[in-house]
């Protein structure tokens, strides 16, 4: 039985692809083996959000190459799609497909067993005005199924190269979304996670159908517990997407909503869509419609031209925001992008101290909301087991609002839901006492 590898970098996305091109390999009758192992084909799953995410990329290829020279090594995703000529130049290297055409691989990967000639089956994506169709029946984590809605970015934002990775906004046809919901659910998932490159943007190139109207047809799903948006940007959240928020028992209480930085100069010079006023009511509307809501999201630090003046501002703004959680991110240059040509670059250690403060501040309100639920009950999916005292079996989940929960039971629990009540918060685990479990376990797939 032929083998193949699989190494991913970078976002959730990727991952959802990588998946889906291990479903055209095992339908061919590969097995897949660990990357670190001996296989004949590597595929590589690049990234090139930033620099190093180029470097990595690069790193991991010629690792596939040491470890079975004889192999055929893929490289696939943004980075293969923005500098194929880069990575055919790494001796070793037999494939280059960017982000489309992945399902025609296998037979690619046929034709170079027979020929060891490289192929370079990158095209133009910013051409690209169809969804890529490649449907994901299952996967390795097994407790949540990762859903992709949608693929590119027509948003340009003057720190990121992903629109010239992944192409324009692409929405995937409804039907099939519904269609690959029905075979998720009948596989035993309970919890859906909607990605895209731009998630808030599909319909953006549909006829009269957004991202409300696919939300409510989810809802129909018989069997499907709950619906989890991956990332939605304030300016896309409008009043029918917040009516599905307050009326839909399937949404989850927790969006992630990028902010990127806190002071209207700074998201000028990103080209970012909204002001701070803007998007601080956005906040105050998800609020309303959905109370307890959990609000997540990204912030880059020490942008060019960010002041202490500015940074000291946009602190107090996520505070007034109150988040549960941020990411936060010290600006990197990105080669090809316009803000890496901008003059007033912010010292590292400036940016690292600045880093260290929303850090932080982003931990004292995670555990501030987390503290808001102790006592009381919350629905939590058990996805794996976690190290315990000896002897006591131990399961990890994701409530609804966000919160990751340990909470004491056996490993038949894994995909049920479980009502859980939480009797301790912390930063990034709470804990708490099994009260009710409902559902079947999960089905191997």
């Amino acid at each position: 039985m032929p083998s193949v590898a699989f190494y991913t970098l970078g976002c959730k996305v990727n991952f959802y692809d990588t998946e889906a091109i291990w479903t055209l390999f095992k339908q061919e009758g590969y097995e897949q083996v660990d990357f670190e192992g001996q296989a004949d084909v590597y595929v590589i799953n690049t990234c090139t959000v930033t620099n190093t995410g180029d470097k990595k990329s690069r790193q991991m290829i010629r690792r596939a190459v040491r470890r079975n020279p004889e192999a055929i090594v893929a490289v696939t995703g943004c980075y293969a799609q923005t500098s194929p000529g880069e990575i055919l130049d790494i001796p070793g290297v037999d494939l280059v497909i960017g982000n489309q055409d992945r399902d025609q691989i296998i037979r690619h990967v046929n034709g170079i067993r027979e020929s060891r000639q490289p192929v370079n089956a990158v095209r133009n994506i910013m051409k690209t005005r169809e969804f890529e169709e490649l449907d994901v029946p299952g996967f390795a984590d097994r407790t949540r199924a990762f859903l992709k809605i949608q693929d590119g970015c027509n948003n340009f934002c003057t720190f990121c190269i992903i629109p010239w990775s992944r192409g324009l906004s692409r929405s995937r046809d409804p039907k099939s979304i519904v269609r690959q919901a029905h075979q998720l659910v009948e596989a035993g998932y309970k919890e859906f996670v909607l990605t895209g490159i731009h998630t808030g943007g599909y319909g953006d190139d549909l006829d009269n159908y957004r991202l409300a109207d696919l939300l409510w047809e989810l809802d129909k799903v018989e069997g499907l517990e709950r619906v989890r948006i991956s990332s939605i940007e304030a300016s896309q959240i409008d009043e029918k997407l917040l009516d599905v928020l307050n009326r839909s028992s399937k949404m989850c209480r927790h969006l992630h909503i990028p902010l990127q930085a806190g002071h209207n100069e700074v998201l000028k010079r990103m080209r970012r869509k909204y002001t701070t006023e803007e998007y601080f009511a956005k906040m105050q509307l998800i609020r309303q419609a959905m109370p307890d809501v959990a609000i997540t999201t990204d912030v880059i630090v020490g942008f060019p031209g960010e002041t202490d003046e500015m940074f000291r501002a946009g602190y107090d703004f996520m505070k007034a925001v109150n988040y549960s959680e941020m990411h936060v991110f010290p600006y990197s240059k990105r080669t090809g992008t316009p803000a890496a040509r901008m003059e007033d670059q912010v010292d590292e250690d400036i940016k690292n101290d600045r880093v260290q403060q929303l850090i932080d501040l982003s931990e004292e309100m995670q555990i501030a909301y987390a503290r808001r639920f102790v006592g009381q009950t919350v629905e939590v999916i058990a996805e794996r087991s976690a190290k315990g005292a000896p002897g006591r079996d131990i399961q990890h989940g994701f409530s609804d609002n966000y919160l990751q929960v340990l909470f004491e039971g056996g490993d038949e629990l894994q995909g049920r839901l479980c009502r859980v009540k939480l009797t301790e918060a912390g930063v990034n685990e709470c804990r708490g006492e099994l009260a009710l479990v409902t559902g079947e376990a999960l089905r191997s797939v």
